[in-house]
């Protein structure tokens, strides 16, 4: 099947979700019975992105250039490969939330509703908007709209200070990256009045120029992502905003910051620099394991899944920056196993993470709790939500089987590969960020265990909790959408690598078709990079044995045991006076990443007085760059203002003094 002109077709439903978002804010004034009809009309659009964006990643590229902008600087929209993928994330992912959403928001009151309705839209328009524009200046307007957009989708559901903070703090973070973008594309462009991609990939600039470029778009691109030290936006964005929209956020549009450091480093700027893909590197290790760390120490689901949320960018960072030094030192079969992993990453990091944010969000709706202490035992009232939650969280832990666990191997593959590299310092460094990756995984893991165990297992720790229900019938459908993607790419993971090795190549220009890169692209059973004789993996045969494995026992224990079987109920330890109290806690659960990693963490304790018979325990893990970076920052910034302020004496005089000397600098600089 041939498909013509993509863009046309993806601009197009751009201005369908736009035009429904400001149809959509007015119908709700009006009545509040059609929101689901809305974001059902939502998801479909959705569904059409999907299905032309998959259906044209193998197309060539394409461009169009529309005269809507300033006079003299029009917008250059552009399709390939690259963008056609992260379009896919895009349609896959807002589809499942709007499903999601068209049963979430149904209690709000008509003002928020037509709020969030409009600026839903817009946030999906302006994503798919980042991801076609093909020049500086509607990059950065398509930039700007997906920021106001999402600040205002947090501040909108609570008007609360907490919420006014997160979002404020969001938007300032959010113009410190639009700035640093800006200033990487004026050093790009050195005053040229061409904008466009195409013009830029064919600037020369020194050395120089094109490091400080790198540096500021890292910078820009970064702290949209939650890349250090700019994530601290993140931990309090996600708990703030309602959960469809976290999922939306954390999904996707931390994916288009990965989008941008791609088209970036790979495409707009044709240079080959070892230092780039150290910093990458270095950067991402540390996000990783910070976040691991802190998301192990967390009480509060939304915001454990936040923290968990920059481990993932930093592994994704980790996976861009091999793959730069991959690429510096030649290897490009290698450079491009490391980008397959790398969008891999991206695709499951987009599943998963929405799958997990919508299931807090109906554990929330359920129960009315984000703190973990008070939950507990949701698996017998909430089993869909339960099992359906349970395969995400699988997923995050690298369980074989399932999408997760291909990514991480192959990242780890491509790790296994690195001594290739002729750098012996290099050499050296790589097996340790080998076992940093082991263990932010193997900490992933254990985050996961402490997620899912608290909220679901055990007694209910809260007596209202026995009153619960489950989700939603639409709300089951958007989490089945995530659910089911999982298992299908954890089961069949070459479905998703066949395109990937198309987006390698297109970034790289330098695999042949004869490659040894993935030897069996053409076989749907197994998976090899590089060579079989090093690894290879088969998640069919994997499955298949594991269930023949369980089926024989099963035939076994039924034919050949005969004793006595005892009933009893679950989780009480063989002890049938078990409460709630004696269950293991969300604080107690993190003792030992607490004693182990201490100094990593600022702790505050809250310890009940003597004399309370119910003593509850509560420990909060501060981000310690508040301390070191940001609170000092923030004194420094009001020291200086105030000294500034003593300028001001409120006489005519003095301001002209103040003129008077300025125009003697500038004279003397002149001349």
């Amino acid at each position: 099947m041939t498909v013509v002109y993509p863009i046309i077709t993806i601009l197009g439903i751009i201005c369908y979700w736009f035009i429904l978002g400001i149809m959509g804010s007015i119908v709700l004034r009006i009545q509040l019975k059609y929101l689901r009809s809305i974001f059902l009309l939502s998801s479909i659009g959705s569904f059409f992105l999907l299905l032309y964006s998959g259906l044209s990643l193998n197309q060539t590229s394409s461009n169009i250039v529309l005269n809507l902008g300033v006079p003299g600087y029009p917008f250059h929209l552009h399709w390939d490969p690259l963008s056609g993928f992260f379009l896919v994330v895009l349609s896959i992912t807002s589809l499942g939330v709007s499903l999601f959403s068209s049963d979430y928001f149904r209690h709000l009151t008509f003002r928020t509703q037509s709020m969030i309705c409009f600026n839903y839209h817009l946030f999906l328009a302006s994503m798919a908007w980042v991801l076609i524009a093909a020049d500086a200046y509607s990059f950065l307007i398509a930039w700007e709209l997906m920021a106001l957009s999402s600040y205002f989708l947090i501040v909108a559901f609570q008007s609360t200070q907490e919420n006014q903070h997160a979002g404020f703090l969001y938007l300032l973070i959010a113009h410190i990256g639009a700035l640093s973008i800006l200033l990487s594309f004026a050093l790009i462009l050195q005053g040229q009045n061409d904008f466009s991609f195409d013009h830029i990939r064919q600037v020369n600039l020194s050395s120089i120029y094109l490091n400080m470029a790198v540096l500021f778009a890292l910078i820009g691109f970064g702290a949209k992502a939650g890349l250090l030290p700019f994530h601290i936006w993140l931990p309090e964005a996600h708990p703030a905003a309602p959960s469809p929209i976290s999922a939306l956020m954390s999904g996707v549009m931390l994916k288009i910051a990965i989008y941008g450091i791609l088209r970036i480093s790979f495409d707009l700027l044709p240079g080959k620099e070892i230092s780039w893909g150290v910093v990458l590197l270095i950067m991402g290790l540390l996000t990783a394991l910070f976040g691991v760390i802190l998301a192990a120490m967390q009480t509060d689901m939304k915001r454990l899944l936040a923290y968990s949320s920059i481990e993932n960018i930093g592994l994704i960072f980790t996976g861009i920056g091999l793959s730069q030094l991959f690429n510096a030192s030649n290897h490009t079969q290698l450079a491009a196993l490391t980008l397959v992993a790398v969008l891999f990453l991206c695709f499951n990091h987009a599943l998963l993470k929405c799958l997990l944010f919508l299931g807090t969000g109906s554990v929330l709706h359920a129960t009315e709790e984000r703190n973990l202490g008070r939950l507990g035992g949701l698996i017998s009232r909430m089993p869909w939500v339960a099992t359906l939650i349970l395969i995400g969280v699988l997923g995050m832990a690298g369980v074989p089987m399932l999408n997760g666990f291909v990514a991480e191997w192959l990242l780890l593959q491509s790790f296994l590969l690195s001594p290739k590299i002729s750098i012996s310092s290099l050499i050296m460094i790589l097996p340790i960020a080998a076992a940093i990756v082991v263990l932010v995984i193997g900490l992933s893991a254990y985050v996961m265990i402490k997620f899912y165990g608290i909220i679901f297992l055990g007694k209910p720790r809260e007596s209202h909790l026995v009153k619960v229900v489950d989700a939603s019938a639409l709300e089951k459908f958007g989490l089945i959408w995530f659910a089911g993607i999982c298992l299908v790419l954890g089961l069949f993971p070459i479905i998703l690598i066949h395109p990937l090795i198309n987006i390698a190549d297109f970034l790289l220009h330098a695999i042949s078709p004869a490659s040894p890169l993935f030897q069996v692209k053409h076989s749907w059973l197994f998976l090899v990079p590089i060579q079989a004789e090093r690894a290879s993996y088969s998640p069919f045969i994997f499955f298949c044995v594991i269930i023949a494995f369980y089926m024989i026992l099963f035939i076994l224990i039924r034919t050949f045991y005969h004793g006595r079987l005892i009933r009893t109920h679950a989780w009480d330890g063989g002890y049938p006076g078990q409460t709630a109290r004696m269950q293991d806690t969300a604080e107690g659960f993190s003792q030992p990443i607490k004693q182990i990693f201490k100094s990593f963490l600022h702790i505050q304790l809250k310890v009940p007085a003597a004399e309370d018979k119910h003593p509850q325990y509560q420990m909060y893990a501060a981000d310690r760059f508040w301390y070191v970076l940001y609170f000092p920052l923030e004194r420094s910034i009001f020291y200086i203002a105030k000294w500034i302020s003593k300028l001001q004496h409120g006489r005519i005089s003095y301001y002209l003094m103040y003129s008077f000397i300025t125009l003697l600098i500038l004279l003397w600089w002149v001349l």
